[in-house]
């Protein structure tokens, strides 16, 4: 019950900083469950935010999931989820009956204006870290290219990408085994 607990405290901590999506919370994420719980490597917090991605949901909703239930099965997947979502539905709701009151103000606008740049900034943070783990040679420079690409100049779902992107790993793999 303790690790229960523990799992529901600690993304309830990740789920205060919603602001801005699931995205945002991606360095929260990645601090908390790798660097300080040591819950999950590098690679396995990459690979969840890949799976996190492409199924239904949010990512760090998926992620947090994925990682309770690793850590004690069903029921720490249970816990985890909720203590990711329960502090923004506590939120949401105690601000759904005042923002429309606020939201007019002009210092309420520039306020949520600087919170959208921050947002940003945590972002790239959180893609330039996985682009450091995942892009570590030629191989997986040509996969992240065809992907920035692919998504750039169509609109296809991610879900074709990833899985695009295991076949080409895997080919790249077999190909680079058969050369050695």
């Amino acid at each position: 019950m303790k690790e229960l607990f523990s799992l529901f405290i600690t993304f309830a901590k990740i789920g205060v900083m919603t602001f801005g999506g699931g995205y945002a919370m991606l360095p929260i994420l990645q601090r908390e469950v790798v660097d300080n719980k040591k819950w999950a490597t590098e690679e396995e917090i990459m690979d969840y935010f890949a799976i996190g991605q492409c199924t239904p949901g949010v990512i760090a909703v998926n992620t947090a999931t994925f990682i309770g239930q690793k850590r004690k099965g069903i029921l720490g997947g249970i816990f985890a989820t909720l203590g990711v979502v329960f502090p923004s539905l506590v939120i949401i709701s105690a601000l759904a009956g005042v923002i429309e009151a606020f939201s007019h103000i002009e210092l309420v606008s520039h306020a949520f204006a600087g919170i959208r740049v921050c947002v940003c900034v945590l972002i790239i943070n959180a893609v330039v870290k996985l682009f450091k783990k995942a892009v570590v040679d030629i191989k997986t420079l040509v996969i992240f290219l065809l992907v920035i690409l692919g998504s750039t100049f169509t609109g296809l779902s991610p879900v074709i990408f990833v899985l695009i992107s295991a076949v080409l790993g895997i080919a790249l793999k077999a190909i680079g085994g058969k050369n050695k």
